[in-house]
């Protein structure tokens, strides 16, 4: 078992990631791509005591499989360039965190890259979008999530090949993978991934810093939509004065991304110009309060966790639900699969993709204070 195997390496002392590499890539890099890791998902899933529901449904196993893999790209790949470096590998929580599949028989306990129900709410949000279900969204599929709150111009930015690679970027389509990267940027505005995704996207000519044009470009349409719903507008000049007064960046009259990692408060910069429900949702409460909470022990709960957490409990609410109808009716199989809500309606099984290839990294300093960060 690969799990074992690692787990072994990391309590030993060895140097885990240089021999985490080899034993993945086979001794042929010194670097991981996402299919390397496809085998050991796999030994996940056929061995780990919490996923023995998910072992019989073979369908779903590259779909979970697709979904841990882009999770931990997302977090560890810190020079997106689709390949995990030694010392990536060794800057990042991977290795502690997959040690702990060992000893926790709750992978949903396991939050960071591996918890099922995680895999759940991304796999579900992508399917309410993918209307033909081929594994792929386009512009009007994305403009669609959340009840369009994100703005036209912002997705046709996600859409430009700033955070999208490969041939069906070209094609102006996006990867589940790809997907997975978006919604956890969206849902998580303080990870120092997201930070950098959605600076991608705000850099429009890509000079590494965000320009008075720019904020004015993205922060136009959201002028427009508020007016459509009569709702009262803040003038572009005022709303950069508390833009600015918020992110106290080094140069005045631009914004880099440096300043926004030393800003604790990233949610309401980027929300303020492309994502109209936040926004408002920002508007009605104390800023401060957006400050990450805390559960009972004083540790801090990332952003993302809590939006898992709270849209895990609406599909479990839902569920209960539709088989409350199904009883009434007399449409309730109790042997029905029961790998989790409607898992059984989602359609045939798509083929893992990664974010493979050698990408390019830009000028970015895209490591800058992640250690900051508790992932």
């Amino acid at each position: 078992r690969i799990i074992v195997i690692t787990s072994r390496i990391v309590s030993g002392g060895r140097d885990e990631p240089t021999w985490f590499v080899k034993i993945l890539s086979k001794g042929t890099r010194n670097y991981l791509l996402p299919d390397d890791f496809i085998p050991m998902m796999q030994d996940v899933i056929d061995t780990h005591p919490g996923l023995t529901f998910l072992k019989e449904a073979v369908e779903f196993h590259s779909r979970y499989i697709n979904t841990v893999i882009a999770r931990i790209f997302y977090c560890v790949n810190r020079s997106w360039s689709g390949r995990i470096t030694i010392p990536e590998l060794r800057k990042s929580n991977f290795l502690q965190v997959l040690s702990l599949l060992e000893d926790e028989e709750d992978i949903n306990q396991i939050t960071e890259y591996f918890s099922y129900e995680h895999f759940y709410v991304i796999y579900c949000k992508f399917w309410e979008l993918d209307k033909d279900h081929d594994l792929y969204i386009d512009r009007y599929d994305l403009s669609r999530h959340n009840e369009g709150a994100i703005s036209m111009r912002m997705i046709e930015r996600i859409f430009s090949g700033a955070v999208t690679r490969g041939p069906v970027q070209r094609e102006g389509k996006m990867s589940y993978s790809e997907f997975v990267w978006f919604i956890m940027s969206e849902e998580d505005k303080r990870h120092p991934r997201s930070i950098e995704y959605w600076f991608r996207c705000m850099d429009i000519d890509g000079d590494g810093y965000l320009s008075m044009y720019e904020l004015d470009y993205f922060y136009e349409e959201q002028l427009t939509r508020m007016e459509a719903l009569g709702i009262e507008t803040l003038p572009f000049g005022d709303c950069l004065c508390q833009m600015l007064d918020m992110i106290q960046p080094r140069k005045k009259d631009k914004v880099s991304l440096a300043d926004l990692k030393r800003c604790k408060m990233t949610p309401i910069f980027f929300d303020t110009f492309f994502n109209l429900e936040k926004y408002l949702d920002h508007e009605q409460r104390d800023p401060f309060a957006s400050q990450r909470d805390h559960d009972g022990d004083g540790l801090e709960i990332s952003d993302w966790d809590r939006f898992a957490a709270e849209e895990y409990e609406l599909l479990v609410a839902e569920e209960g639900n539709l088989e409350n109808h199904d009883l009434m009716y007399g449409d309730y199989d109790p042997d029905d699969d029961d790998l989790s809500p409607h898992l059984d309606k989602l359609g045939e099984p798509f083929r893992c993709r990664g974010r493979g290839g050698n990408l390019d990294d830009d000028e970015y300093d895209y490591a800058e204070t992640d250690a900051d960060y508790h992932y």
